[in-house]
């Protein structure tokens, strides 16, 4: 077969691998995370996207602001890993249904602060709740060892990218 490599089992069985330049979405780590996160944050925007009217960027951008209010949109960027235009774009939207407010920042007038505002808060305060119930659902299939490990290879794997992006500049 092209594209594969034969390979023994322990027991002596050949089996097909594919071929080391190949690329095999099954088993490639960055597809598998991108699934997986994608599919846990689209089962959370279930809940909320329907009763609040929000996306999946909008509500990213509220629990950053939720937990540290006062944050720049570029440093809501850094914070999510999404895309200075899909931060904007939701920044505006939330901004225009009265969900967040911009100030000035005291030491630099280039710059603009982001927080929740009340009714921000109020759907931040119902999503919340929900989206944790959500995890604790979606941990479940761990137990809580496996639950410490997975946080910690996270953890790992989050530095090893670090030193990419530094080995990349």
């Amino acid at each position: 077969m092209a594209g594969t490599r034969p390979a023994m089992t322990k027991q002596g069985t050949a089996i097909e691998q594919p071929a080391p330049d190949r690329l095999d979405l099954d088993n490639f780590v960055p597809y598998r995370l991108s699934v997986l996160t994608n599919r846990m944050s689209d089962a959370i925007a279930r809940h909320y996207s329907k009763r609040f009217g929000l996306s999946i960027p909008e509500w990213r951008v509220m629990a950053v602001l939720g937990q540290m209010p006062g944050l720049s949109a570029r440093e809501v960027a850094e914070r999510t890993a999404m895309d200075k235009v899909q931060v904007s774009r939701a920044v505006a939207s939330l901004m225009r249904q009265k969900r967040i407010a911009r100030m000035e920042d005291e030491n630099d007038g280039r710059v603009t602060r982001l927080s929740l505002t009340r009714q921000g808060t109020a759907i931040y305060d119902e999503i919340v709740p929900l989206a944790l119930h959500l995890e604790a659902v979606f941990l479940a299939a761990l137990s809580p060892t496996e639950r410490t490990t997975l946080s910690a290879l996270m953890d790992k794997l989050a530095r090893q990218l670090n030193g990419l992006h530094i080995a990349a500049v």
